[in-house]
């Protein structure tokens, strides 16, 4: 017979969730045709994230968020550990989040229109609009927004931090942005890739300083590797700091 959380989560939570997305959805659909930053469409994904994390039972500490500036335009790249990091990241943070995200969301009912609407970014990856992507990121500075990377490209499957993709980075410097390193720990205790059942936790989040990318004139993919190891170790260094600890 399945466990507890596995009832918990079919019967309860997924049906939760699925109204606070119709409902959010829909506000932030409507808004988009008055508000064009995404300001209002921003409200409502954090008020999903938090009724998210509220329903499941999630605790979050945010360690480190006095190491930013109010008001800056930030590029933050964390790991990704389980579909409850955006949640967890968007409730936590007090800045205007955009995500990068795979094309293929974007045809999800509801979620994928709010995304498109509230000025997230869609990413092809078997054909990556590079020149597109930067002039977007450096829209973002006049817009007051800051983006959110998953550098490892998918969520890891045992916990640990894997290689960060260099292509973002590359971005990154091109544009000038500067990077904030996020630790998430804790969220796979949650839900991990591939099960089908949420738990209750505790999740933190540790904020490190800020990296100003090295102003080069043509990067090439060696100087983004660089930049990405330089922030991985920062992120590894701490999931697994706290990992040892328990934390």
């Amino acid at each position: 017979m399945p466990p507890y959380h596995w009832w918990r989560t079919v019967f309860y939570l997924i049906p939760a969730i699925t109204v606070y997305t119709i409902v959010l959805g829909v506000a932030s659909l409507v808004s988009s045709l008055f508000d064009r930053h995404g300001h209002f469409a921003h409200k409502c994904a954090r008020a999903w994230s938090w009724l998210i994390l509220k329903t499941t039972g999630v605790r979050v500490r945010v360690d480190g968020l006095e190491r930013i500036t109010p008001g800056t335009t930030y590029v933050f790249v964390s790991n990704h550990q389980s579909i409850y990091d955006t949640p967890v990241i968007f409730a936590s943070l007090p800045y205007q989040l955009r995500i990068i995200a795979k094309e293929s969301l974007a045809r999800f009912p509801v979620l994928g229109w709010h995304l498109r609407r509230g000025g997230h970014l869609f990413v092809d990856r078997r054909r990556p609009d590079r020149g597109g992507i930067l002039r977007r990121w450096r829209a973002l500075v006049s817009e007051g927004l800051s983006l959110i990377i998953y550098a490892e490209g998918t969520r890891s499957g045992d916990g640990r931090v894997g290689r960060f993709k260099g292509g973002s980075f590359l971005l990154a410097i091109q544009a000038g942005l500067p990077i904030v390193p996020i630790a998430v720990i804790g969220t796979r205790q949650v839900m991990p890739k591939g099960r089908l059942r949420t738990e209750p936790a505790d999740v933190t989040i540790v904020v490190h300083d800020p990296i100003v990318p090295p102003a080069i004139d043509a990067p090439t993919p060696r100087d983004a590797k660089a930049l990405a190891d330089r922030v991985h170790a920062i992120v590894a260094a701490a999931v697994e700091e706290r990992r040892a600890v328990g934390v």
